[in-house]
């Protein structure tokens, strides 16, 4: 059976093409004030009209690459987040999901487990330009009371 569902908004539109990033990133939950930083790049593409999002990072500094991959359900119009590896080569489940707000800040969200305990995880993406993005990690041990962010990256178009 074949929906006709009209798309509201091609949410990640802004991220198509070459990006330069700086990536900053601490161990969760260490106390550590110590973040690691590496420069990198990206090539974003939407596929299915804007429906659908991929791309890949390359972070030599931190020894990988990696690629996302986004869905946005056409009913509900929320997006699924998937991330993988080249260090595992495992697709990272659940995804995060949401969507972006009246404000244009995108948060999506998972449970997942760490180490042995579980947490909420928040992946936000903010201060988005035509030119600048930011995205944002952070994890959650009481429910999304309180969260700590453990990687940030900064991206600036090519």
């Amino acid at each position: 059976m074949r929906h006709n569902v009209r798309r509201m908004t091609n949410n990640f539109d802004f991220l198509v093409g070459t990006w330069d990033t700086t990536q900053r990133k601490v161990k969760p939950f260490s106390g550590s004030d110590e973040w690691e930083t590496t420069d990198g790049t990206m090539v974003n593409y939407a596929l299915f009209d804007g429906a659908a999002n991929v791309d890949e990072v390359d972070l030599p500094g931190f020894g990988f690459r990696g690629i996302s991959l986004r869905l946005q359900n056409p009913v509900t119009q929320d997006w699924s987040i998937y991330w993988v590896n080249s260090r595992n080569g495992e697709l990272a489940l659940p995804p995060v999901v949401g969507r972006f707000d009246e404000h244009g800040v995108g948060d999506f969200f998972s449970e997942e487990e760490w180490e042995g305990r579980q947490i909420r995880v928040r992946y936000r993406w903010s201060e988005i330009t035509e030119k600048t993005a930011r995205w944002e990690q952070a994890f959650s041990t009481d429910s999304g009371e309180t969260w700590e962010t453990n990687w940030v990256a900064d991206f600036t178009r090519a």
